[in-house]
C-alpha cells in the first residue's frame, strides 16, 4: 500500500476501534444512569444500593480487561476494582476509613500504570514543573484548610494522618497523569481530585448541607473513572499500533 492507502487504512482502524469501544462502554453508561435514577438522599444503606453504586466501576474494569488483557489487573483495571470496593464501603458512613483505604490503593495502581512503558517518557518541561508545583500548593493548602475539621471528626486520630496520606497519593497520581501527556488521563485525574475535594467538604461538614452535593460528587467521580479507563485503553492501542485490529 502507498502512503495515502496506509493513511486511509489507519483512519478506518481508528474509526472501527472508536465504535467498538463506545459499544463496550454502553453497560457503564446504563449502570451510571441507573444509579442516578435510583439515588435518594434519604435512602438507608443497603447491599442493593452498594451494588448499584459500585457497578459502573466494575463494568469499566471489565472493559479495560477485555481491551488491555490480564496484566491490567495490576494497573487501571485493578484500580477500578478497588474503587468499586471503596464505593461499597462509603455507602455505610462507619466504613469511611476502609473506603478511603481502598481508593488510596486505586490511586497507587493508577500511578504505577502511568509510569509503565505504555506511556512514552518525556523530559520534564518548565510547564510540567509549574503544574506539579500548583498541585503541591493546592493540595497542601486544602489539607491545611481541612485540618481543623478533621480534628473534630470521629476517629480523628486515624482520619487526620489518613487523609494526609490520601492527598499525597492522589496528588502523585495527578502529577504522573500530567507526565503521560494524555488529555483523557489528565482530565480524569483532575476530575477525581475535584470529586474527592467536594466529598471531603461535605463529609467533614466544612460546608452546610448542599441539595445536590452528592450528585456532583458522583458525576465528577464517574467521569474521572471513565476518562482514566478510556485514556489507558487508547494508550495501549497507540503503543501496539493497532495490532489487535490488524490481527482480526
Amino acid at each position: 500500500m502507498d502512503i495515502l492507502e496506509t493513511d486511509a487504512y489507519d483512519k478506518r482502524l481508528r474509526r472501527n476501534m472508536s465504535c467498538a469501544l463506545l459499544l463496550s462502554l454502553l453497560p457503564f453508561f446504563l449502570s451510571s444512569a441507573l444509579y442516578f435514577y435510583l439515588w435518594s438522599p434519604d435512602a438507608a444503606p443497603s447491599v442493593a444500593s452498594a451494588g448499584v453504586k459500585s457497578a459502573p466501576a466494575l463494568l469499566l474494569a471489565v472493559v479495560v480487561l477485555s481491551w488491555n488483557g490480564g496484566q491490567s489487573v495490576l494497573g487501571v483495571a485493578g484500580g477500578l476494582i478497588f474503587s468499586a470496593v471503596g464505593d461499597c464501603c462509603l455507602v455505610w458512613p462507619e466504613y469511611f476509613i476502609h473506603g478511603m483505604g481502598a481508593f488510596a490503593v486505586a490511586h497507587l495502581l493508577y500511578a504505577v500504570t502511568f509510569l509503565s512503558s505504555r506511556y512514552a517518557t518525556y523530559s520534564a518541561s518548565s510547564l510540567n514543573r509549574v503544574l506539579y508545583l500548583i498541585l503541591l500548593v493546592v493540595g497542601g493548602a486544602f489539607y491545611i484548610y481541612l485540618f481543623p475539621f478533621l480534628q473534630k471528626a470521629k476517629n480523628s486520630d486515624l482520619l487526620t494522618p489518613g487523609v494526609g496520606i490520601y492527598f499525597i497519593l492522589i496528588a502523585v497520581m495527578a502529577a504522573l497523569a500530567i507526565r503521560t501527556r494524555h488529555a483523557a488521563i489528565l482530565l480524569g485525574s483532575l476530575s477525581f481530585m475535584v470529586s474527592d475535594a467536594s466529598l471531603a467538604l461535605q463529609v467533614f461538614k466544612v460546608l452546610p448541607p448542599i441539595e445536590h452535593g452528592q450528585i456532583f460528587v458522583m458525576v465528577t467521580y464517574y467521569l474521572a473513572q471513565l476518562l482514566i479507563a478510556v485514556g489507558d485503553i487508547r494508550a495501549a492501542e497507540d503503543k501496539d499500533d493497532f495490532s489487535k485490529w490488524k490481527r482480526s
